[in-house]
């Protein structure tokens, strides 16, 4: 059993977080879910949905797998320092982080992906690439893994890539039985991406 931890902020992309976890929800004999944020208590993603959370210091930032959701919140949190420490820390712990849209501009500014490949929005395209020139930021892709790090493009790629880590850690065909379930198209292919205007 590995607990996924998705770390949220006021703001937030609805679907960046919902798409994953309900890909993630599909394996509950395997994956435990829990949200969490830096001081607690309920969080609001874009669209107003509230989300209750749990401090990440009563976490003692322990986690299998962090999720970092992206949205319009991520432009106040690449500036809060005790957020991206949180951040670095669960990370540092973690066995993976994945990220989805422009929360890989929070990993970016954290300094976890110092060195790697990743991916991300392409509408934030030069916002998000901005935030770290450190990162071998990789512009045409659905997701990009490298090492511990799954990074994802824009919001529904998220969907993507919770899929491909699935293929990863079990095997394909569970992921297409999950695509199958959410009657959802996934694109398999992470090179092949549609919305690469480049």
């Amino acid at each position: 059993m590995h607990t996924l931890t998705a770390l949220l902020f006021d703001d937030f992309e609805t679907l960046d977080l919902f798409g994953p976890i309900e890909m993630f929800g599909c394996l509950p004999e395997h994956y435990r879910l829990q949200f969490t944020s830096l001081s607690g208590g309920i969080i609001h993603s874009k669209h107003g949905v509230a989300m209750q959370t749990v401090a990440v210091t009563e976490l003692a930032y322990q986690t299998d797998i962090v999720l970092m959701v992206g949205g319009m919140g991520t432009r106040q949190q690449v500036y809060h320092k005790p957020f991206l420490q949180a951040l670095r820390a669960l990370v540092e712990h973690a066995d993976w982080a994945l990220s989805v849209c422009t929360g890989s501009a929070l990993l970016a500014k954290a300094g976890v992906l110092d060195g790697k490949r990743a991916t991300s929005n392409k509408l934030s395209w030069q916002w998000v690439i901005s935030q770290s020139h450190k990162v071998d930021w990789v512009e045409q892709a659905r997701w990009v893994v490298d090492g511990k790090f799954y990074t994802s493009s824009g919001v529904s790629a998220g969907m993507d890539m919770a899929l491909g880590f699935i293929t990863d850690r079990h095997d394909i065909e569970t992921a297409r039985q999950i695509a199958h379930y959410t009657e959802y198209r996934w694109q398999e292919n992470s090179d092949i991406d549609d919305f690469y205007r480049g």
